[in-house]
């Protein structure tokens, strides 16, 4: 099997450079619904970030379409970064469903996902990070490992919190609202896990 060259691997750098950006808008978020003040701004501040994801998956797909030899298959260099990019717009949704909706308050349950998002965003820059290194890295299965034990753990939050609001919320329209608030808090720890399955895939094709 060849070797990928620095021009090859850029396509791994520009992943981590994308994991970092998920990151900070998965920090925003927790902010956002720790420190719930100037919500408008803080909100900018995620579509911001959600902005330069995008335009780091663009470039990744220009390149792909430009590129003779890849590092690892190019249909998983074109998924990952379409999950990639899944992630933050997720969390721009989430983020803005505050504004859309008039939230006045944030529910408890959503400062609990808000947090486990942080920790599957971070867990997942350290698969990425460890995938450059596949073929060398003793870290990479643990991690992937971790991602998917805060999935299941933010399944069992997701539960919890859905049967809470449907028992105790008695505004109709503050379940719809939140329902929907709480499927994409979901939705994104569910991507971060694609991410790390796919991930985990390429590793196996690569062993």
């Amino acid at each position: 099997m060849f070797r990928p060259t620095s021009k090859e691997e850029r396509f791994f750098d520009y992943f981590i450079e994308t994991s970092e950006i998920i990151c900070k808008a998965a920090e925003l978020l927790d902010d956002l619904t720790n420190n719930y003040v100037n919500v408008n701004e803080k909100i900018k501040s995620i579509e911001d970030a959600e902005h330069a994801c995008d335009s780091i998956v663009h470039k990744i797909l220009n390149e792909l379409n430009k590129s003779f030899i890849t590092p690892i298959d190019r249909e998983d260099i074109h998924l990952i970064a379409r999950e990639l990019d899944n992630i933050t717009d997720d969390i721009e949704a989430a983020a803005q469903r505050f504004s859309m909706y008039n939230v006045k308050e944030v529910r408890p349950e959503a400062i609990v996902l808000s947090k486990l998002i942080v920790n599957a965003t971070k867990e997942l820059k350290n698969v990425i990070f460890e995938m450059k290194n596949m073929k060398k890295s003793k870290k990479l299965e643990d991690k992937i490992i971790e991602v998917n034990n805060i999935e299941d753990e933010a399944d069992s939050v997701f539960m919890d919190a859905m049967a809470k609001l449907f028992l105790t919320e008695k505004d109709a329209i503050e379940v719809i609202k939140w329902k929907e608030i709480i499927d994409f808090f979901e939705n994104t720890i569910d991507a971060c896990e694609d991410v790390a399955n796919i991930i985990e895939g390429v590793v196996m094709k690569h062993a």
